[in-house]
């Protein structure tokens, strides 16, 4: 017999939150019986249109209901309060990135959950996007040889001025903590632990009171060296958002396909079709229940949610210092 579906509650009811409903409703492995928000009317209407039931807020639906595990999408500045709560509830939890804005937020996070005999995993969709776990197979197996560069650009215009995210007090900063939590999670996925960063701010074209366009580089403790750009202001027409060249081969990973070639061939080799968002959430959840369930460990450990926290805390303090920082914990001393 199949174990029985997690019974998941949704903290949150804004853009993410809707893609994890529309998930939840494809997966075999988790069942959304909850959503909470602060703004109660949106929880009811994306409660009702899943079948679940809608709350003004997260202690309101503890309380209300027998549940397994959350999935917290609220703003950043929330996180740490919102998951002490579940998991005090003895709730496992999965949540959106960034897992935190403070790195002892983070690891009291990962400490409380493992007081309570929790899991606690923080979201990182392209981990489960297909393209990209071949991608790491590819590179873990020496194909391309010795990884050399890597290349990441995550850029499109988007009007952030009146959206929490350019909120430095909620979001915790602005691009580079946004979209800048997967690149520097994709590029440790890919490359292994990173040792040094350094963050170039580019032009505040929309006003912001945080950053909207930045350029990151990197360097892995294996050796690579590594390019990100972040932009909220300009859209790079790129049919790929990430590239690894290495000694053996390139690798490209792209939005509508990916593929890879040898030093010396002509010919390109698929490696996959592209981009999946809802499948990508999907795998996440499963990924996630079959975990609390002790079937599979988690793709996004607890090691990795403190180290996404503490390379982001390295990137804003290479951002204020102008000058290439050490990452803590990753591969060199802070």
């Amino acid at each position: 017999m199949s174990a029985a579906p997690l019974r998941i509650g949704l903290v949150g009811a804004g853009r993410i939150a809707q893609t994890y409903a529309e998930a939840l409703g494809r997966s075999t492995e988790a069942r959304l019986l909850a959503v909470a928000d602060v703004r109660e009317e949106a929880a009811r209407s994306l409660a009702e249109s899943c079948g679940a039931r809608g709350f003004a807020s997260h202690r309101e639906m503890l309380a209300a209901l027998p549940l397994d595990a959350a999935i917290v999408c609220t703003p950043p500045a929330t996180h740490p309060a919102v998951c002490r709560d579940l998991i005090a509830a003895g709730l496992h939890v999965l949540c959106e990135k960034p897992f935190a804005i403070l790195l002892d937020d983070a690891r009291a996070m990962v400490d409380a959950a493992r007081r309570a005999s929790v899991r606690i995993t923080m979201a990182s969709k392209f981990r489960y996007v297909a393209d990209v776990v071949r991608a790491r197979s590819i590179i873990a197996a020496g194909t391309l040889g010795t990884v050399v560069l890597f290349e990441n650009a995550f850029t499109a215009f988007v009007d952030m001025r009146e959206r929490w995210n350019a909120d430095r007090s909620v979001g915790g900063g602005g691009v580079l903590i946004d979209n800048g939590t997967h690149s520097l999670d994709l590029a440790r996925y890919l490359l292994g632990p990173l040792s040094h960063l350094q963050v170039v701010e580019g032009a505040r074209t929309q006003g912001l009171q945080v950053e909207e366009t930045v350029h990151v580089l990197l360097r892995s403790a294996a050796g690579a060296i590594g390019h990100i750009d972040l932009s909220w202001s300009i859209a790079k027409a790129q049919d790929t958002y990430v590239a690894v060249y290495g000694t053996a081969g390139s690798l490209l990973v792209g939005w509508k396909a990916s593929r890879y070639r040898l030093v010396g061939s002509a010919e390109w080799v698929e490696l996959g079709r592209g981009y999946d968002k809802v499948l990508a959430f999907v795998d996440q959840i499963g990924n996630f229940a079959r975990a609390v369930r002790g079937e599979e460990e988690l793709r996004v450990g607890e090691e990795d949610a403190i180290a996404s926290v503490a390379a982001m805390v390295a990137a804003y303090r290479a951002l204020a210092e102008g000058r290439l920082v050490a990452v803590g914990g990753e591969g060199a001393a802070p």
